[in-house]
């Protein structure tokens, strides 16, 4: 299996430095597309799923039982940036995702998105796959939780409560041209089934953030029956639940506080502050230009903003079903 895998995943896709790897299972299933590092200051999903391509290679002379169902499509997302250390070279890459919409290649962000779109319009090409699933792993500025984000459908909403950390509900709708709200439009021409989970693995500089992305890679995996259960390490699922731990396993965003760049005004997080912790109505979190900004309403803060690049401040999430601080 090893051998066929990567010789059929040689076909235009495996000599790109976008690819990271593409493996092909005896058994038809899904095509997983795993992309890592559509921000250039979040290296950990990339390397994770290098580690998964090295356990892939390895597994069948240490397990020869070991099957495969369907495909994986491995990514690199933003390789500018990422050479470069920074969230973005021009815009952000997770916010062009803009369905029906296709710009001239006027940014670097622009011809990155258009090497993403072409590596899995290619595989799409080529592949009986029954389903398509996309995972876009994502790293925080701020130390804490991990979690996923998906839509608010329900097969989507299933598949992510199978990584076993917190899932929000609730993020598509505010947030515009992202990788899960193309997926789930439908863009692709696909004709099968789709789904789309964002996973957060931790802080940028955490080291188990990549151990904790290898895991909810798996674990997916497993989950949509491209590995076998018995072939999974309950580590991944321990490594996963030990840092879920105290988080309601669902939640709704609430409020998200937007930047204006444009305006002078400028954005300072207030020192301290990590992803999951309870703030309450009036909490002061940051600062900008026109004064202290406050928590319009109580809950969990996520991804507080601790670097110069973004458009959001930061997010506060509560216990679904709830009521919302718009």
């Amino acid at each position: 299996m090893q051998r066929k895998s990567e010789r059929q995943s040689s076909r235009g896709l495996g000599e790109s430095p976008r690819v990271i790897g593409h493996y092909i299972g005896e058994e038809r299933g899904p095509l997983v597309v795993a992309i890592g590092g559509i921000h250039g200051n979040e290296p950990a999903g990339v390397m994770a799923l290098e580690q998964l391509f090295d356990l892939l290679r390895e597994e069948p002379l240490v397990n020869p039982g070991f099957s495969f169902r369907g495909e994986l499509l491995a990514l690199r997302g933003n390789l500018a940036a990422l050479r470069s250390g920074h969230r973005y070279i021009d815009t952000d890459l997770n916010r062009i995702w803009n369905p029906g919409i296709r710009r001239e290649q006027a940014t670097s962000e622009d011809r990155e998105l258009d090497g993403l779109l072409a590596a899995i319009a290619h595989a799409l090409d080529e592949t009986p796959a029954s389903e398509l699933i996309l995972l876009d792993l994502h790293t925080t500025t701020a130390a804490g939780g991990v979690f996923a984000v998906t839509g608010d459908d329900r097969p989507s909403l299933l598949l992510a409560t199978e990584l076993g950390v917190p899932v929000i509900k609730g993020m598509l709708s505010n947030l515009q041209g992202t990788t899960l709200s193309y997926f789930r439009g439908g863009e692709f021409d696909f004709e099968r089934p789709s789904r789309a989970i964002t996973f957060e693995a931790g802080a940028h500089t955490d080291p188990t953030s990549v151990e904790r992305a290898l895991a909810a890679t798996v674990n997916l995996l497993r989950s949509v029956g491209c590995v076998r259960t018995e072939d999974v390490s309950t580590h991944h699922e321990e490594t996963l639940r030990r840092a879920a731990a105290g988080a309601p396993p669902l939640l709704e965003l609430a409020y998200v506080h937007r930047i204006d760049r444009s305006d002078g005004k400028g954005f300072a997080m207030r020192p301290g502050y990590a992803n999951f912790q309870p703030v309450a109505e009036g909490t002061v979190l940051a600062d900008d230009a026109s004064g202290p900004i406050a928590a319009p309403c109580s809950g969990y803060l996520l991804m507080p903003l601790y670097q110069e690049q973004g458009e959001e401040g930061f997010f506060i999430v509560v216990p679904y079903p709830s009521t919302s601080c718009y």
